[in-house]
């Protein structure tokens, strides 16, 4: 029985020690100058700019399209170039394109 209690504690301890792992810690001195608040708004823009990069990469968008590409037309247009999927969007009186998945008909719906 005290066995198995040990061995609890020692479970246990080993579980919040790996839980508590929060990343890197950093100590300075009480002496140097530090500001939490800039830190923090500096994490915030870092963040913002990462997730503005990402959506970026996702959003392609094309002012003309290439030579090689075709228009289909199933329940909506898009041009098809090579690999690459691209819808017509209107924006502020100029035509752009933005790349799509390619349409995969619903097997469910009849032809």
């Amino acid at each position: 029985m005290v066995n198995q209690f040990k061995l609890a504690c020692v479970l246990s301890m080993l579980m919040l020690s790996l839980a508590v792992n929060a990343g890197t810690v950093v100590v300075r001195k009480s002496s140097e100058p530090f500001n939490a608040f800039a830190v923090r708004d500096e994490v915030l823009l870092q963040h913002e700019w990462q997730e503005l990069i990402k959506q970026q990469q996702q959003l392609n968008i094309l002012q003309s399209l290439p030579l090689n590409c075709i228009s289909v037309a199933v329940t909506y247009l898009y041009f098809q170039c090579g690999q690459q999927h691209y819808r017509p969007y209107q924006y502020q009186n100029q035509q752009l394109f933005i790349e799509i998945d390619p349409y995969q008909r619903n097997p469910s719906l009849p032809k």
